[in-house]
């Protein structure tokens, strides 16, 4: 990634390796006339005044999980990713930012490096309009309809995690299908 980031195109590709014989990744680099000259610096670092500002406006929340962590847990994210959108912007517009937890900010990246947005595409609207972009207002996750939710069960709510758990189980069914189901059961009902 830190070739990449200083703008250089690098392709990936699959090899056999000679070990083991599993396919492992491989890279060389792409087009040279395909080198991004905006991003030739890299990443600009974040001040910490900037993810102090960050942090308040989240209330101190993941924006995907909504989990509560301490600062020093929370990772500085693109709403675009940067491969898509990079850093052309130094004035940091804030709201083109948010805080996402260690786990979070694992499955955002790891959905969008398989998106065909980030892959082929990179259109930024199309990033703002998908879940890891904005969050509470997306028509799309990674270009495919979906909706998502996450959802967690802190102090005292963790009893009712366990007794839905422990019926899931008791029904054979994994527990995020029988929580769709008590949903779908309930919304049914109106």
């Amino acid at each position: 990634m830190d070739v990449k980031d200083k703008g250089i195109p690098l392709e990936t590709f699959k090899v056999k390796s000679d070990i083991s014989g599993r396919q492992i990744a491989a890279y060389r680099f792409g087009d040279i006339t395909q080198i991004q000259t905006k991003r030739v610096a890299g990443r600009i670092a974040f001040s910490k005044k900037f993810k102090k500002e960050l942090y308040e406006l989240s209330n101190g929340k993941c924006l995907i999980c909504n989990g509560e962590f301490e600062e020093r847990y929370l990772q500085i994210d693109h709403r675009v990713p940067y491969e898509v959108g990079g850093d052309i912007d130094l004035e940091r517009n804030i709201e083109d930012f948010m805080l996402l937890c260690g786990s979070c900010n694992r499955a955002k990246s790891w959905s969008c490096e398989h998106c065909d947005n980030w892959q082929k595409e990179k259109k930024p609207s199309l990033c703002m309009q998908c879940y890891w972009g904005s969050p509470t207002n997306y028509n799309h996750i990674a270009l495919k309809e979906m909706r998502r939710l996450d959802s967690q069960w802190i102090g005292e709510e963790v009893k009712y995690y366990y007794a839905i758990s422990v019926i899931a189980e008791q029904n054979k069914i994994e527990l995020p299908n029988f929580i769709k189901t008590v949903i779908a059961d309930k919304t049914k009902k109106r």
